[in-house]
Parts: C-alpha cells; sequence; structure tokens
C-alpha cells in the first residue's frame, strides 16, 4: 500500500476495500465516489479518437454489494455517480444530483449530456451545469484529460460547498484523475482516497502536485 500525501489530502494506491476496513464506522463525514459504470472501454468510440493510457482499468463491472455496504458503513453521507447504473443496489430515489454538460450540439453521439449522482442528502434532484462537451472543458479548457471519466474540478468545488460542512472529512474511493483532491485542497478540506490502477495514481498525483503548487504560488504573491 503506497501513500502520498499533497496538501490537505492522503492518497492511497490500493484496493478500496483495503482502505475502508482501515476506517471505524461513520468515521468520514461524506464520501464522494465514482466507480466504475461496468460499461467497457467506451471511451474508445467517442472523444473523436482521443486515446488514453492504457491500463488495468477496463470499466468491466460494477462494484459488489458489499462494496457499497462497506462505502455507507464508514461514512455518514454519500454522493455516488453513476446512479443509473447501480439501481438495484442503491433503490429509487428522487435525491439525485445532475451534471448538465451543456453540449452545444444535438447530433448523437457516444457520450452523455448529463450524468447522475445519488445522494443520501434528503434533498430534490439538483443540477449543477458545468460545460464539458469535447475540447470545450469551462475553466479547465484547453487542459488535456488524463482519465476517460474525468469530472470538473468545479463540479466538486460546487459538491464541497453545497454538501460538505468546514472540518469534515471527505473520502473517495475511486481517485481517478484526481479532481476531487484539487477541489479539497483549495477549498480547505481533508480527504483521504485511493486508487487501484497505478498508471492513473501516478497521472493524478502528478497533476495534484502541480494544482497545488499553482496554489502555493498565488497565495505567495497576495
Amino acid at each position: 500500500m503506497r501513500v502520498e500525501h499533497i496538501g490537505n489530502t492522503t492518497l492511497y494506491l490500493t484496493d478500496c476495500m483495503k482502505l475502508m476496513a482501515k476506517y471505524p464506522d461513520k468515521y468520514f463525514n461524506l464520501a464522494i465516489t465514482d466507480p466504475p459504470y461496468g460499461i467497457g472501454q467506451d471511451w474508445k468510440k467517442r472523444n473523436k479518437g482521443a486515446n488514453f493510457t492504457n491500463t488495468t482499468y477496463k470499466n468491466e463491472s460494477i462494484p459488489s454489494r458489499d462494496y457499497f455496504q462497506e462505502l455507507f458503513r464508514v461514512s455518514r453521507n454519500q454522493i455516488i455517480w453513476g446512479y443509473n447504473y447501480f439501481t438495484e443496489i442503491l433503490g429509487s430515489t428522487n435525491y439525485l444530483i445532475v451534471w448538465d454538460k451543456k453540449s452545444n450540439n444535438n447530433k448523437v453521439f457516444h457520450y452523455s449530456k448529463c450524468e447522475i449522482a445519488y445522494t443520501s442528502f434528503r434533498i430534490p434532484a439538483n443540477i449543477y451545469s458545468i460545460t464539458w462537451d469535447g475540447y470545450r472543458m469551462g475553466r479547465e479548457t484547453g487542459n488535456k484529460k488524463i482519465h476517460p471519466h474525468q469530472k470538473p474540478i468545479e463540479l466538486y468545488k460546487n459538491l464541497l460547498t453545497d454538501y460538505a460542512k468546514s472540518g469534515d472529512f471527505i473520502l473517495d474511493t475511486h481517485l481517478g484523475s484526481g479532481s476531487i483532491a484539487v477541489a479539497c485542497n483549495e477549498l480547505g478540506f481533508d480527504l483521504i482516497a485511493s486508487e487501484i490502477d497505478e498508471d492513473y495514481f501516478n497521472a493524478a498525483l502528478k497533476r495534484i502536485k502541480d494544482a497545488n503548487r499553482q496554489g502555493d504560488l498565488f497565495r505567495d504573491m497576495a
């Protein structure tokens, strides 16, 4: 189990089940996760042929019921992306979060124009509109994605601002591109996260370090 500390984040290269087994019940105030959806390597037929690193991540199956039971055990509240793939486990609910990608093209493509998250917060469906359409990536336009299922830093900052409180401990079981870690460092939330794929872990680590150095530079100039 490899461990890295960057700013407010502690990042583990390990299986998330091994990570969660370390913690007592309800240790984390909020878990924000984006587990595999079990839809295969769909990125190979979208993004206009954009290439991503060929890693162990194949997105071939969804997490087991044991994963969700453990996630609910160690966290008081949850936000889980990909709700529409986990309905048999999570059940029906109107307490959802929708990310509208503000696609400007009505043609049919091989990617979704929105994504849906389950939340344990008893707040009727909420929507965040953040551009993520091809090369249009909101405030991150011009940056190259490092993960096929990368989400905007701005999206995680909005979730933390609206659903977490100062002093909360945050958990992410599938670090992926590290967007949540960048957001936690910018907003001052303590995050513990795991990633099982070493290539993506290393890529996310570099991205988080670069963002943290840039943030330190701006703070020093203030």
